[in-house]
């Protein structure tokens, strides 16, 4: 990620912690919050010519979905993480 977008880091990083508080809550599960960033994902990567949007730009906008996705992964498994390790395994997988 630019380094100009600390702050968008600084998001992600409290979302996945709010997340993770839902979990630890029990207000809902791993895999709930799983579908819902998959059916995010698959909405912003679909071929719909209604969204009229290079695939660059969809996987830029699929970027924080996958940050999301990958740090439910490691809260599941009891995994510490950062948002460099995050971006590292989204750069590996995709």
């Amino acid at each position: 990620m630019n380094t100009a977008n600390p702050q968008l880091e600084g998001l992600y990083l409290a979302v996945a912690a709010i997340n993770r508080l839902l979990v630890d809550k029990g207000v809902v599960s791993h895999s709930e919050i799983q579908d819902a960033l998959q059916a995010v994902e698959r909405g912003v990567l679909s071929d719909d010519k209604q969204l009229a949007i290079s695939s660059s730009h969809q996987k830029a906008v699929a970027f924080p979905v996958r940050v999301l996705l990958l740090a439910n992964e490691a809260h599941q498994q009891g995994t510490k993480f950062c948002f460099d390790d995050l971006a590292r395994e989204i750069g590996r997988r995709t």
